[in-house]
């Protein structure tokens, strides 16, 4: 059976390819500190959960000292841009061949296993994983299309990759140490605290109060976090559980969702989501960092507002109707 662990050996094995590459690339003066952000981040996806906690604990320390002490950069690889502006006008949309297999293997072949009984009884994934490992299943179809269709270099998977995690830097791993962050303030009670706040001022039998609640303090948690995956254990035990589903019996489907797309609105407002607002700022090399963020804040705020309502709407039909 493919679980879970199979897909972090891959992705482990991708990381531990970039760090090599890191290794040997000297046009990058700071090559020596690429190659430690992605072999560690190599080693917790590979050996993580033989290290424990604690180890894992050390390699994002170590992850963050590299970042904090500004020990990554970026190498100067040439580029031939005439073949590659010839490349582009020879192919044309055919390029995105690879893409659509990706997300067709994904889509369909989890489809599949949702409708075809037959095929989840084979026991080939984890159950609940089936999306997860056939997107990486689809990522080594697209590959290997790749490789017969235009013959690139051995290593040009791995290069231009590595190439795109340099460009992003130390803003690739935020969204995955994040979504931890965000278990860890859960266990640590602070959603506890915040529904025991949350509960003490809204008065009882008032839906709407408690759903703002929810879908500010997800945009909000979203902000100081950077991400909607880390703001949402904290306000569903804190609010989502005890006032929205167990209080007023709401549609779990429609809290969780829509929950989700307010936290993506504070998405939309905040540098903590690196990945997203500064990054593109970098590579667009745009003189304002947060120009991306002020340009996103005037739908952030009116989409946070309908995503309330529309929990409000549809988590609570027969309250609205």
């Amino acid at each position: 059976m493919i679980t879970l662990q199979h897909v972090y050996f891959l992705i482990g094995a991708m990381f531990l390819g970039f760090a090599i590459l890191s290794l040997t690339d000297r046009t990058n003066p700071k090559r020596f500190g690429n190659a430690a952000v992605w072999g560690l981040v190599a080693l917790s996806l590979t050996l993580g959960h033989e290290i424990g906690d604690f180890g894992n604990g050390l390699i994002v320390l170590g992850l963050a000292a590299l970042a904090t002490l500004g020990l990554l950069g970026k190498g100067t690889p040439e580029v031939n841009e005439e073949k590659r502006v010839a490349f582009g006008e020879r192919y044309g949309d055919r390029l995105f061949l690879p893409m659509l297999i990706v997300l067709l293997t994904a889509v369909v072949g989890t489809l599949l296993f949702l409708y075809v009984p037959q095929l989840a009884a084979l026991g080939l994934f984890a159950p609940n994983r089936e999306t997860l490992i056939l997107l990486c299943v689809g990522v080594l179809i697209a590959i290997g299309v790749l490789y017969l269709w235009l013959r690139p270099p051995a290593l040009a998977p791995l290069q231009e990759g590595r190439r795109l995690m340099d460009a992003v830097g130390w803003a690739a791993v935020l969204p995955l140490m994040l979504a931890a962050f965000g278990v860890v303030l859960k266990d640590a009670g602070v959603g506890d605290l915040i529904g025991e706040f949350v509960g003490g001022i809204i008065p009882s039998g008032m839906i709407f109060p408690a759903v703002a609640a929810f879908g500010l303090g997800m945009a909000l948690f979203t902000i100081l976090t950077g991400n909607a995956f880390a703001a949402f254990p904290i306000m569903a035990s804190a609010i989502a559980v005890p006032l929205l589903l167990q209080g007023h019996g709401g549609d779990p489907a429609v809290v969780g969702a829509i929950g989700m797309l307010a936290g993506f609105c504070g998405t939309l407002m905040t540098p903590m989501a690196a990945n997203f607002n500064l990054v593109p700022a970098s590579l667009l090399e745009l003189k304002d960092r947060n120009a991306v963020i002020k340009a996103q804040i005037g739908t952030a705020v009116p989409m946070l507002a309908i995503n309330i309502l529309f929990i409000w709407i549809f988590a609570f039909p027969w309250h609205t109707n």
